[in-house]
C-alpha cells in the first residue's frame, strides 16, 4: 500500500514539474513579445480611428495590440488589470464618433468583466516589429520523391 502512494505522488510531482515548465515557456513567449511591440512602437498618442477590429493579440493582464488593418496597429496600456484579457476569444473597444480614447475609452472583455480603461496608446511600426506573421518566411523542409 505504501508503494502505490509513493508512486502516485513521483507522478503528482513529475506532472507538476512538467506544467512549471510550460509555464514559464508561455512566459517567456510573452514576454518576448511584449518586448518586440515595445520595441517597434512610437511615441504615445492622445487616440486612434476605428471602424472596427481586424485583429488583436493580448502581450499581458494589463497590455493588447490591437489591428485596426491589416497594416495598422496600436499598443494599448491598460490602467491595472484586465480581467480575463489574456484567455477571452473576443474582445470589444469603446469609442465616440469612430475614435479610441485615452483615459476615456475601454478594452470589453465579456458581460460579467468590468471594462478595463486605457492608459496609453502607441502605434505600432509593422515593419519593425520582430514577428513570426511579418517578414520571415516561412521554412519549408523539402525532400525528393521516393522513386516508383
Amino acid at each position: 500500500m505504501a508503494v502505490k502512494h509513493l508512486l502516485a505522488a513521483v507522478a503528482v510531482i513529475a506532472a507538476l514539474a512538467g506544467c512549471t515548465r510550460v509555464g514559464k515557456d508561455y512566459t517567456a513567449r510573452m514576454e518576448a513579445r511584449q518586448q518586440a511591440y515595445a520595441a517597434a512602437a512610437g511615441a504615445p498618442v492622445n487616440s486612434f480611428r476605428y471602424f472596427s477590429l481586424w485583429s488583436w493579440e493580448p502581450l499581458s493582464d494589463q497590455q493588447l495590440a490591437v489591428y485596426t488593418r491589416s497594416n495598422e496597429a496600436w499598443l494599448i496600456d491598460l490602467d491595472g488589470r484586465c480581467r480575463n484579457l489574456e484567455f477571452t476569444n473576443h474582445i470589444g473597444l469603446t469609442s465616440s464618433a469612430s475614435e479610441v480614447s485615452v483615459k476615456f475609452d475601454r478594452v470589453l472583455t465579456g458581460p460579467g468583466d468590468a471594462p478595463c480603461f486605457i492608459k496609453q496608446i502607441r502605434p505600432v511600426d509593422l515593419k519593425k516589429l520582430d514577428s513570426p506573421q511579418q517578414g520571415k518566411p516561412r521554412e519549408v523542409e523539402e525532400a525528393a520523391r521516393p522513386a516508383k
